[in-house]
């Protein structure tokens, strides 16, 4: 099967990409790495008759540490998180989660900012994205809008976003104190995605004992979710 005719747009910035969105909005689609719409496109689950394609927007792939947060940009792909020094040092789930997203190709195209407004239950990022108590920053017409992770993901397939919000950035609190986290998840031998996967974060006090931990959980549900239970008895 091949996707429905739709007219192709490739916005020159940030700003134009939310203009054309805010006018084709019940008519349009995002377009970043591509990996997940593509295949939903083909099989006609999604049938936009505008593609807005913001993949050549420079400024919204970056990776940096400001002010006690470290800041994603949407469009940074999931090969840059698993390298990147940074992320390694501060949040190893994240660099974790996204060594483990597909094979190579994927990885080098595919965008952190895509991967989570497509909401995919057994994605690898929310469970991370949700342990470390991320915060993701939308852009619509109305200007910036930041939704903490534990209210971004509602359903399977359905985020917190409006139809006229793009994802622009992912904001991640750094631990100041001893901290550690990791990612692990059964996968699907077919495709790679989580069966069950889990990103864990813990934080130690000043004699060593556990102060927190905080727990995503993602592949088992609707959608990615906090084990709260489970943190409570740790």
């Amino acid at each position: 099967m091949i996707a429905q005719n739709f007219e192709y747009v490739v916005p020159a910035s940030l700003g134009e990409a939310v203009s054309l969105l805010e006018k084709h909005t019940e008519r349009a689609k995002i377009l970043a790495g591509g990996h997940s719409l593509i295949p939903m496109m083909k099989l006609r689950l999604a049938t936009p008759e505008f593609l807005i394609d913001i993949s050549r927007i420079p400024e919204l792939s970056y990776i940096k540490e400001d002010g006690g947060t470290l800041r994603i940009g949407a469009l940074t792909t999931h090969y840059t998180i698993e390298t990147s020094d940074l992320i390694r040092r501060r949040l190893p789930a994240l660099s974790d989660a996204a060594g483990l997203i597909g094979d190579v190709q994927v990885r080098n195209k595919g965008t952190i900012g895509g991967s989570i407004a497509h909401a995919d239950p057994a994605a690898d990022y929310p469970a991370s994205i949700l342990a470390a108590d991320a915060t993701i920053v939308a852009l619509g017409p109305r200007g910036e809008r930041q939704i903490l992770a534990s209210k971004f993901f509602l359903d399977m397939l359905t985020t917190a976003l409006a139809r006229n919000e793009i994802v622009r950035e992912i904001q991640i609190p750094v631990k100041s104190g001893k901290s550690g986290s990791a990612y692990l998840k059964m996968a699907q031998k077919a495709s790679g995605f989580a069966i069950c996967g889990a990103a864990a974060l813990i934080e130690l006090d000043g004699s060593g004992a556990l102060s927190k931990v905080a727990i995503g959980i993602t592949g088992v549900g609707s959608h990615a979710f906090r084990a709260a239970k489970t943190e409570a008895e740790l």
